[in-house]
């Protein structure tokens, strides 16, 4: 048994994967994906069609007119917007409060890794809903280390004063990181294996045998997350934490500094919402 599998073990059960996340995830391939059928998909979930109204007439949003119906949130949205809210709020809806973790500060995180996994993911020319997806997931296996050792990640988070930090601390006090404990958790959901690979090599895209773009992605992203958390500047935290990624993608550092302030706040007002 490996140490990731082992938090997985220590629960007395798995967080569930949401029908409708998995409903939701099925529309990537789906060319001829509707905002009718994804709100009626929605519908089905009274919860989730709350969150997604409250969404639609916040002033993020600035509705003309009160959005009463999922049809009149979905025009506002836009297809992309509404699914990757919709999954949001499945995924934070599976998992517990966890002892050693703030939820909204690690949802918050979480919301950001998505956001930013989602550009990286456009630009690398990747899908960016399955980016989004895997960025949003990225850090869930922490939730699991915390519910069998809740102190040692209070203390670990306590320790996250650089961008990039947290795997080399993870892997001293638990001898395996959050993205392994995910990657197991997405082999029990039955996730594409391409993401299974992507959480397993996203702690180390460059030591992986087949290098896999995705896993980069998600490494940049968390970094940037957590640049946004600490308000450190995004460029420069990725050049201290990543410099071989950066080059081994072979990004240009001035076009990347645009893109990153282009980018603004990747949250896209979600966090506060999400995090209850």
């Amino acid at each position: 048994m490996t140490a990731a599998q082992k938090y997985l073990d220590n629960l007395r059960a798995l967080p569930t994967m949401p029908e409708v996340a998995r409903q939701l995830m099925r529309s990537f391939d789906d060319e001829n994906a509707s905002l009718g059928q994804l709100s009626t998909l929605i519908s089905k979930d009274a919860a989730l069609a709350a969150k997604v109204l409250r969404l639609a007439n916040s002033a993020r949003y600035r509705p003309a007119n009160d959005v009463a119906t999922l049809t009149d949130a979905s025009t506002v949205l836009g297809l992309d917007t509404l699914r990757d809210l919709a999954l949001a709020a499945c995924i934070v809806g599976a998992f517990p409060q966890a002892q050693g973790l703030d939820r909204a500060r690690f949802w918050r995180h979480s919301l950001a890794t998505a956001g930013y996994a989602k550009l990286l993911g456009r630009w690398l020319q990747i899908d960016s809903e399955v980016a989004y997806l895997a960025g949003l997931m990225l850090r869930t296996g922490q939730v699991l280390i915390a519910m069998s050792e809740p102190a040692l990640v209070a203390d670990e988070e306590a320790h996250v004063t650089e961008a990039g930090c947290r795997l080399s601390l993870e892997i001293n006090r638990f001898g395996c990181t959050h993205s392994d404990v995910t990657a197991e958790l997405a082999r029990q959901w039955r996730f594409p294996p391409v993401l299974v690979q992507a959480f397993a090599d996203a702690s180390e895209p460059l030591a992986a045998r087949r290098f896999c773009l995705l896993a980069a992605v998600l490494r940049m992203a968390e970094v940037l997350a957590d640049a946004q958390e600490l308000g450190t500047a995004p460029l420069a935290a990725l050049e201290a934490a990543v410099p071989e990624l950066l080059e081994h993608l072979h990004i240009d550092r001035p076009w990347l500094r645009d893109k990153l302030v282009e980018a603004g706040d990747v949250t896209d007002g979600m966090s506060a919402m999400l995090s209850h």
